[in-house]
């Protein structure tokens, strides 16, 4: 009987005193799909249903990561649900942490190649689709505290981690067992074509799908759980098309992957996942897919894995696990730059390692997004390398500058005479500061024009940029005003614009920037002032010579350069100009003295524009647009050459090339508002309607003189209705102006690219 109870006692003990049965859970790759893998852990923890071990293919391994490193699902769900990760899929950043004083100045191109003349022109093709740069800090700064906690070994992480990449070279895949973490997972999910690849010890690794989507295998290897749980998203590899190419490369880069599962040893489920490789939005559907494909399984599942724990044991193993991840403690004393010189290596320093003062991973963040914006770098990849014996941290980039050519075609196609065609060239040095030069070309009949520039970057805690340009305009409003069915006579009105300019600005924010200028400009103006000319006439002739000194305030978050959804506009602007006035009438003018160099009043200019976007409910949106112009600007020798250089409300992209009289004066206030919905992707449908009130209007007396009028006295009202498609080369849009006159209120448009030219000096 002792011995009887001896045994038992053993018996129970040993059963006690076991481990319980492991679970391996295996996520596949499969771009947006991925998703449902929120739902399959959302699911899993709540029938108790504890995962041991973790291993995962490119969006699998960073869903995976998040999990292994102590976030749980409904954390990750929040993730994956806003806008910045949303973003960061497309390559975008939110703006707010876009740099506004590294952006380019926008004009009419549709495309931007990047070339080097000392490569051929495969090496010069673009590699990958979106911008890796947001992903990369990403993920840098969510897994690097949780990756140095356990010494970069993924056996040490809350839940042992594994995930795999593809070397292409030697076409084998490649496991991650331990090194950094937010590199493997990067390593992992770098798509061919879409997202640019890493290199490791000297081999340039791919997505982990191409090789093995679905590393069951890797599962067993390396754990050897007593059950997996499998969850696959993937999309089964379509037969090659002789008229598709995406198939094909497919096809060629792709190895078959198995996903069939023992039913002994695991249990497989499999989401609706019908959605774009690359469309993130459909976020909720794809998670509540992935949970009701496992709340189906899960039957299945605890006839093999009984429940071992509740959500309240996993979220207290998650807060110990998480206690020792600070990523406010983070600190950066050093800096290595890869993959530049010795002088770009200091551009680089500089711009982020002030004074060699230590920085934390939030102080990093603007930095870096800052540096990468310059347009002169291509790519950086950050890594935060730990050092134990100090605890902080070496922040290393590993990087290459941008090609030193930007080759920029475009063009403006109208059913109105303002067509045109672009063409852009910049030249880009980095070195100790950075430098580029720019030039550009318009020729069409509404307008001929050329702008070029310098730019010197200079790096720092306050980083400072200036810039001298020369522009030439010339605008012939005669050839480009009449519409397509009109055969009215329109206005000779044609000028030319030659200014120089050197200006100088200062980042305030990531989002605006404070620039002073000055300039010297020649303002030609060719008119009748009369519509009763003929061919052999010529016209009068007013010449204003001028120089100018400015200060602006700007800030942008407008998503576009045209048709803007989403963000704000401000620019606030103070002017002085003194210069002189010369007039050579022409054969029709009633005044036939001629003047050189007549001294006008200086004046001062102040103007504001402010355009924002407001979501209201889903797919519609509302914008709002003021402006106004106060100025002490006096009249010139007449009216035409009064309104001529008189300041002109344009808020929509086609006013700009009307010159409509009422629409000018020296002081006003002007605004409206923007209705917008969406119907489809890249697809909206715009209405807008405008108010232009000026202090006093700019009248004509009998004698071709200018005078105001009594204040208040006129108000004129503009709109637009139109149909855009925001494709990949510009916005293709149709539909109808509306201006306050008393005849063709209505014009019809059918536009195709950016209706941008160079700045009008006078503006």
């Amino acid at each position: 009987m002792k011995f009887r109870v001896f045994i038992f006692a053993c018996t129970l003990l040993i059963a006690l005193s076991s481990p319980g049965q492991k679970i391996g859970l295996v996520l596949s790759g499969g771009g947006a799909s991925g998703l449902c893998h929120i739902g399959v852990l959302k699911a899993l923890e709540e029938n108790g249903i504890t995962v041991d071990y973790i291993s995962g293919t490119s969006i699998g391994s960073l869903i995976g990561a998040y999990y292994a490193t102590g976030y749980s699902p409904e954390e990750i769900e929040e993730i994956v649900k806003t806008y910045f990760f949303q973003s960061i899929t497309r390559g975008d950043l939110p703006a707010k942490y876009e740099y506004m004083v590294k952006k380019r100045s926008e004009f009419a191109a549709w495309l931007t190649f990047r070339y080097n003349f000392y490569d051929n022109y495969l090496k010069n093709l673009p590699t990958n689709v979106i911008n890796s740069i947001p992903i990369d800090y990403y993920l840098m700064e969510t897994f690097t505290g949780a990756s140095n906690s356990v010494h970069n070994n993924f056996d040490s992480l809350m839940i042992p981690f594994r995930c795999v990449a593809a070397d292409i070279e030697n076409k084998k895949t490649i496991v991650f067992r331990r090194g950094d973490l937010p590199t493997a997972i990067r390593a992992s999910m770098s798509y061919p074509f879409y997202l640019r690849p890493i290199s490791m010890n000297g081999k340039l690794l791919f997505d982990g799908g191409l090789y093995n989507n679905f590393p069951t295998d890797v599962m067993t290897e390396d754990f050897n759980p007593d059950f997996i749980i499998g969850s696959n998203v993937a999309e089964q590899n379509p037969k090659p098309d002789e008229d598709n190419l995406y198939l094909q490369l497919r096809s060629l880069l792709m190895s078959q992957t198995n996903f069939t599962m023992s039913p002994e040893k695991g249990v497989l489920i499999e989401p609706w996942c019908d959605v774009n490789v690359f469309n993130f939005e459909n976020t909720k559907s794809l998670i509540d897919s992935g949970y009701a494909a496992a709340m189906r399984a899960i039957p299945e599942i605890k006839k093999h894995a009984a429940s071992q724990s509740g959500k309240k044991l996993m979220d207290e193993k998650r807060k110990t696990f998480r206690s020792h991840i600070q990523p406010s403690q983070i600190m950066f004393n050093d800096i290595e730059v890869i993959g530049f010189n010795k002088k770009q290596t200091q551009f680089i320093t500089k711009s982020i390692f002030f004074n060699r003062e230590p920085f934390t991973l939030n102080q990093l963040k603007k930095r870096y997004f800052r540096l990468t914006s310059d347009d002169k770098i291509k790519n950086i990849f950050p890594v935060a390398v730990l050092d134990s014996s100090t605890n902080t941290y070496t922040l290393r980039l590993i990087g290459k500058k941008e090609k030193p050519f930007y080759l920029e075609p475009g063009a403006i196609i109208s059913n109105r005479p303002i067509s045109s065609g672009f063409l852009g060239l910049q030249y880009n040095r980095l070195g100790k500061i950075g430098f580029s030069a720019y030039i550009n070309g318009y020729v069409g009949k509404l307008y001929t024009g050329s702008f070029g520039r310098l730019r010197f970057d200079f790096p720092g805690k306050t980083p400072l940029y200036v810039e001298p340009s020369f522009t030439y305009s010339r605008w012939d409003y005669y050839t480009s005003s009449v519409l397509f069915y009109s055969f009215e006579k329109p206005a000779y009105l044609l000028q030319e614009d030659k200014f120089g300019e050197i200006k100088a600005g200062v980042p305030v924010g990531n989002i605006s920037q404070f620039n002073i200028a000055g300039g010297f400009t020649e303002w030609k103006n060719q008119y009748y002032q009369g519509s009763n000319f003929s061919r052999i006439d010529t016209a009068d002739v007013t010449y204003f010579d001028y120089w100018y000194a400015e200060a602006s305030y700007k800030i942008n978050t407008l998503n576009r350069r045209m048709y803007a959804t989403d963000g704000t506009y401000l620019c606030a602007r103070a002017r002085y100009l003194e210069g002189q006035e010369s007039y050579y009438p022409g054969t029709t003018s009633a005044d036939s003295l001629e003047f050189k160099n007549r001294y006008l009043l200086p004046w001062l200019q102040i103007k504001l524009t402010f355009d924002s976007y407001i979501k209201t409910f889903r797919g519609f949106k509302i914008g709002v647009f003021l402006e106004g112009v106060y100025s002490t600007q006096g009249f010139f020798n007449n009216y035409k050459s009064t309104i001529l250089s008189a300041p002109a409300f344009n808020p929509t992209p086609e006013s700009q090339t009307f010159f409509i009289d009422a629409y000018r004066a020296h002081n006003y206030v002007a605004g409206g508002l923007k209705a917008i919905t969406s119907p489809a992707r890249s697809f909206d449908i715009r209405i807008e309607g405008y108010v232009f009130q000026p202090y006093q209007s700019i009248l004509e007396n009998s004698s071709g003189k200018a005078y105001y009028s009594t204040p208040f006295l006129y108000r004129y009202f503009s709109g637009m209705a139109a149909l855009v498609y925001n494709s990949a080369i510009g916005p293709i849009s149709i539909g109808v102006n509306y201006y306050d006159q008393s005849n063709n209120s209505f014009s019809p448009f059918f536009h195709i690219g950016y209706i941008i030219f160079n700045r009008k000096s006078i503006d």
